[in-house]
């Protein structure tokens, strides 16, 4: 291999892992994704640039909670719809969206939810028994079912804050219908709200344009000072 492919090919792979971690984390800033992998400002720059250019990703302003000092508000990646698509391609997109409005036309929403609830039954099933072992605690709960939705492919991670504690979702596989039809992410929320014990809410999804699917859980009364937890790595 002469050293011009051997360049390119080791470009390809580090690419790769910037696409993987910005697919797990979402909205990354330039420098954190650097400290993860390793590189320095200048080697991570090269690859966000390039991976800009090719719109396998976009910038976005990070939200911040603080009060803004001076200075500019701190620029995240995130993957585009494409470089999403490309990680984890959903064929079968257009005919299910196409099933969906037919449910509608000849059965009304009501039906659709109604299908909603039946499709995500079966995942509520298997992630039944992980989150019983993990005891009553709400965010012991969502810690557990991170784990067993990353192990389903939503590439989930849960922590606690200062409000209660929050379980993302880095990747859904059905975003593209979903966009259209938000029966499925409600019905997803209460199979969360069930699972975890208590009632949730959901502040972004990806089916809506956001980064991550991120759902709230409300503060016990006894919470605990502000941790995080990962478990999507």
């Amino acid at each position: 291999m002469s050293a011009v492919a051997s360049a390119t090919a080791s470009d390809g792979r580090t690419r790769d892992r910037v696409a993987q971690l910005l697919l797990r984390r979402g909205a990354t800033t330039a420098a954190e994704l650097g400290a993860e992998l390793g590189l320095s400002p200048a080697a991570i720059r090269k690859h966000l640039d390039a991976m800009l250019a090719e719109q396998l990703v976009e910038q976005r302003e990070r939200p911040s909670h603080r009060p803004r000092g001076r200075g500019r508000p701190a620029k995240a990646f995130v993957l585009t719809a494409a470089a999403r698509e490309d990680l984890n391609p959903h064929h079968y997109d257009g005919i299910a969206t196409a099933a969906l409005r037919w449910i509608v036309e000849q059965h009304g929403p009501e039906a659709l939810s109604a299908f909603a609830s039946a499709q995500v039954q079966a995942l509520e099933e298997r992630l039944k028994a992980v989150i019983l072992a993990a005891g009553t605690d709400p965010m012991a709960r969502a810690e557990a079912l991170a784990e067993a939705l990353t192990a389903e492919g939503y590439a989930a991670s849960a922590s606690t804050i200062a409000s209660g504690g929050q379980l993302c979702q880095h990747h859904c596989p059905v975003a593209h219908v979903a966009a259209e039809f938000p029966q499925l992410c409600d019905a997803e929320t209460e199979v969360i709200s069930r699972l975890i014990g208590t009632h949730v809410q959901r502040l972004a999804t990806i089916a809506h344009g956001d980064g991550v699917c991120t759902t709230h859980i409300p503060a016990s009364p006894n919470a605990p000072t502000a941790i995080t937890v990962r478990t999507d790595t």
